[in-house]
């Protein structure tokens, strides 16, 4: 994650590291918020990403520079006033609807009102922001989005994931889409 002074952000001196060779089904993907062109360039020759993921003020035009696929952040915190926004990214791969405000960072843990979530968009839909073991499942049943991101809600401590909270988000996102009952 490359996106300022947030508490995931990798610096700069990592990027050997990150570039490293990948194991099989495993998909770099490089994620920024409001950054500046030459440091997403410089990100990309240095990690070859498969996919960016833009979670700031960029535009449309501004991620597609990049040459590569990517997904854009939608801050869901306002509500109804949010939707416009979801229009305005026709070239992304997908978006991203997470639970901050408008200019506030992601990763706060805060969920929004997921029935706003439209059905007939375009793209596919990550539903983001305040998921946990606990609520996952309701989310999937309301929004039916085509994920879910999840990152604090599986932590222990800021920043460290637990391993018995990751198990159990993912048994109830499963159990929530239908996983394995041929549905």
């Amino acid at each position: 994650m490359y996106a300022g002074d947030r508490p995931m952000e990798l610096p700069r001196r990592s990027l050997p590291v990150v570039s490293a060779p990948l194991p099989p089904m495993v998909t770099p993907v490089a994620l920024f918020m409001d950054e500046d062109a030459a440091f997403v360039d410089e990100v990309i020759a240095a990690v070859q990403p498969a996919l960016l993921q833009f979670h700031g003020a960029e535009r449309d035009e501004w991620c597609a520079q990049f040459g590569r696929p990517y997904l854009k952040a939608i801050a869901m915190g306002e509500g109804a006033d949010a939707l416009p926004r979801l229009r305005a990214y026709p070239g992304a791969a997908g978006l991203v609807l997470d639970g901050h405000g408008l200019g506030e960072a992601g990763g706060s843990g805060q969920a929004f009102d997921w029935s706003l979530m439209p059905r007939e968009l375009g793209q596919p839909v990550i539903l983001a922001g305040g998921l946990h073991p606990g609520n996952v499942a309701e989310a999937i049943r309301v929004a039916r989005p085509w994920g879910v991101d999840v990152s604090s809600g599986i932590e222990s401590a800021p920043g460290i994931k637990d391993p018995e909270r990751l198990a159990a988000f993912i048994a109830a996102a499963r159990a929530a889409d239908g996983y394995g009952r041929g549905v």
